[in-house]
């Protein structure tokens, strides 16, 4: 079976910017919402859902907890529904939690530190005891509050070359991610404005009495390409291993306990579920932020970013905020000091509902200034920097 770019976009469309009623709807839509910059969480839902407020999104997450943040797929954090975190958890946190204890452990063990450690195994499990501990005591602190209150937390690994970068790094961050992604803590309300990147922290028994339930991990990971199939499908073999972060062995076993069918795309041999449905008549207009689900869901971006990749990404592959039409990226846009979205086409396009976009997201901003934690070339120049 052959499937075009249009009909992948389309679908595109149809699937992942139909307007939504709620926060939840939007998340069950795209399954998981990138939240490494908290503003684009935000905007990622007020885009697809027209009729909310940015106090409509905090509410879905820190009043009902029915939106979660997880570092998980890239040991990247993302926002899920409550009801699939076991799921992601088994799927991508456990292993990315190994990868970062085995890691600390390493570095600890290998680097000169502040205080000089002479048991690493004795010193981390005593850190995460005393962490618990006063988090428990307390009910939710940021890494500042926990390091102060734990002194362990505030152990450094010193530099050991004269380079710029090398400097002295205080662990906290480290540990308390790690256990984050352990399921020993979640991350919940942040200090400050919605836009703040200052989260505090909480047990993890707060939100799940017991702890986050236990899923197998291999059926894990075939409920998640699933899930991924289900909004990102049809893709290559590629874009699965990407998005998920799994190695080939790990994709594959996956995918084979899936009903899927082989499809030709213009971008190489892909697959998709045997119930996928296209809609060819899918159309619209969407501002979305920078690292939204949408155009970080594929390893191959060819059908719907062009030829604009360079002014739309930064070095290390993140993309910046973009305008949509049709399924096809046509431009960009930032966020002015003065809280003003500002916007540029790349082709010519409908600039008259582009423009209404763009007016509503600065009305919803109300001033809030919006800056990437990793700005592209295009969203600099219009932002003014």
């Amino acid at each position: 079976m052959k499937i075009t770019d249009a009909q992948r976009r389309a679908r595109l469309v149809a699937r992942q910017f139909a307007d939504s009623g709620s926060p939840e709807d939007v998340v069950s839509s795209l399954f998981a919402l990138h939240a490494t910059d908290p503003a684009s969480v935000y905007l990622s839902v007020l885009a697809r859902a027209r009729s909310l407020t940015v106090e409509d999104v905090r509410a879905a997450m820190y009043d009902r907890r029915s939106l979660v943040r997880i570092m998980a797929m890239r040991r990247t954090l993302f926002v899920v529904a409550h009801d699939d975190v076991p799921t992601v958890h088994a799927a991508a946190s456990v292993g990315v939690a190994k990868t970062m204890r085995t890691r600390l452990i390493k570095e600890l063990s290998t680097l000169p530190t502040e205080p000089v450690l002479d048991d690493v195994a004795a010193w981390l499990a005593q850190t995460e005891e005393e962490t618990m501990t006063h988090l428990r005591s307390v009910g939710s602190a940021t890494g500042a509050e926990l390091s102060s209150a734990v002194t362990l937390l505030k152990t450094a690994i010193l530099p050991t070359t004269d380079k710029v970068y090398d400097v002295k790094r205080y662990v906290t961050s480290q540990v308390l991610t790690m256990m984050a992604a352990e399921g020993k803590m979640v991350r919940v309300e942040p200090r400050g404005a919605w836009t703040s990147r200052r989260h505090a922290w909480a047990p993890i028994d707060e939100w799940w009495p017991g702890g986050i339930p236990d899923v197998d991990e291999a059926q894990a990971r075939r409920d998640l390409a699933h899930r991924w199939l289900e909004v990102f499908g049809p893709a290559t073999m590629d874009d699965v291993q990407w998005w998920t972060g799994w190695n080939k062995t790990q994709t594959r076993a996956a995918l084979a306990g899936l009903d899927t069918v082989d499809v030709a795309l213009e971008a190489g041999d892909g697959i998709m579920l045997s119930d996928t449905a296209f809609d060819e008549d899918a159309s619209g207009i969407m501002l979305i932020p920078a690292l939204d689900p949408t155009p970080m869901g594929w390893k191959h971006r060819d059908w719907y970013l062009g030829e604009y990749k360079k002014p739309l990404f930064d070095t290390f592959g993140n993309i910046g905020p973009t305008i949509w039409s049709d399924g096809r990226i046509v431009g960009g846009w930032a966020v002015t000091p003065a809280g003003e979205v500002v916007t540029e086409l790349f082709e010519d396009n409908d600039s008259r509902a582009i423009d209404a976009e763009a007016g509503r997201i600065t009305d919803l901003l109300d001033g809030a200034a919006v800056v990437p934690s990793f700005p592209t070339p295009l969203e600099k120049r219009l932002r003014g920097k």
